[in-house]
Order: C-alpha cells, then sequence, then structure tokens
C-alpha cells in the first residue's frame, strides 16, 4: 500500500493506493457521509478486489476540519469534484494512467460517484453504489453511460424505494440486487462479503 497525497487548490486529499501486479483496472472509492479510507467495510471490499487483481484507491474526500462540518457529508456537489480530481490525479499517475476506471460509492458516496460518471461518460468502466444513495444524483442518471450496479440491503426499507427510483431513471447497462436480511451497514453475517463478491465481478465483467 503506498499513502498518495492529491492537492487540490489550497487542500490535500490523502489516500491509500494498491495495485497489485498485473491489475486489470483500478476501483476508486467515495465513501458515505462520516467515512474515509479507514472504512473497515470499504477496506475489506478493498482487499477482495485485491486479491483478484484489481487495484483500489480509498481515499478521504474531505479534510479533517471539512467532516467536522456536518453538511459537508452531504454536499455531493463538493464531493464530486473531489472524486473527479482523484480520477485526473489516476490518470496522470504513472503507476494507474492505463488502467481502466470503476467507482465504487457508499451512501452518499454513491451520488457523487454517479455524478462523476455521468460528467466523464464511457471513461468510467462500471459503479457499483453499496447502500447507495442515488437518488440525490436523480437529475443526471439517465446521462450514465457507465455500466451501473446497485446494491441494497433487504431490511433497509426506505433506501430500497430510493434506489428503485434510481434504477428506473438509469438508461445504462444496469442492475440491481438486494441481499435479503441485510441492513444498511451490511453488518449481518456473509452480507458484507456478498457484497464484496458481487463488485468485484462486476468490475471484472467490465474492466
Amino acid at each position: 500500500m503506498t499513502e498518495i497525497h492529491i492537492p487540490i487548490e489550497d487542500i490535500v486529499l490523502k489516500g491509500n493506493l494498491v495495485v497489485p501486479v498485473k491489475s486489470q483496472g483500478l476501483v476508486i472509492f467515495s465513501h458515505g457521509s462520516g467515512s474515509g479510507r479507514l472504512s473497515p467495510r470499504n477496506n475489506y471490499v478493498a482487499d477482495v478486489l485485491n486479491e483478484a487483481k484489481i487495484g483500489t484507491l480509498l481515499l478521504d474526500l474531505l479534510t479533517e476540519i471539512e467532516d467536522e462540518n456536518y453538511d459537508n457529508r452531504f454536499n455531493i456537489d463538493l464531493l464530486t469534484d473531489r472524486l473527479l480530481s482523484a480520477v485526473v490525479w489516476s490518470k496522470k499517475n504513472p503507476e494507474t494512467q492505463n488502467l481502466k476506471i470503476g467507482l465504487f460509492g457508499a451512501s452518499t458516496g454513491a451520488a457523487s460517484a454517479l455524478r462523476v460518471a455521468a460528467n466523464l461518460e464511457k471513461k468510467i468502466a462500471a459503479v457499483v453504489s453499496r447502500g447507495g444513495r442515488p437518488d440525490l444524483a436523480m437529475e443526471i442518471l439517465n446521462q450514465v453511460k457507465s455500466p451501473t450496479l446497485l446494491i441494497v440491503g433487504g431490511e433497509d426499507d426506505i433506501v430500497i424505494g430510493l434506489n428503485e427510483m434510481a434504477y428506473e431513471k438509469l438508461t445504462a447497462e444496469k442492475n440491481l440486487i438486494i441481499i435479503p436480511g441485510a441492513t444498511h451497514l451490511f453488518e449481518e453475517p456473509d452480507t458484507l462479503e456478498e457484497v464484496a463478491k458481487l463488485a468485484k465481478n462486476w468490475f471484472l465483467k467490465y474492466f
């Protein structure tokens, strides 16, 4: 693992980059509200992807000071700009510049991932949302060209409905998978493992 720093105007984003030998692509994580590069759930998913020879970049989209302002966690425009900067950085970084890019968004991070995908069109190979809020990007979902997988817990009632609405709006190749017995954070036995397996297979398919 390499700790990387992405300068953006007057701040620096910290990230953890892993690029296995013969990587088939790079997945950049857009974390949910109050979460970042140290998220145990996203690190677990990243480990599964790394084992499948997929590179990963987990980064803090907000600085520590910015994260203290709760409203920033739902500032989708800000999170989108930061994630876009990470994609641009990855295309300039010698270790990752030739890799196809995928985006993995959790909670509010899913909205920023989809907005970046809409902005960059087919430059994003695939998108996966875990317990995401794609409804926060509803106005641009019909512009997303990247194959998109929405994963929701079967006990996450409100979020299921929001994902079903977003699914109808998406026009790219898409799938919506509801994992029985899982709540919003996928803390139940075997549920996060299922998320990681589904994400791995989706990214491998489009890388």
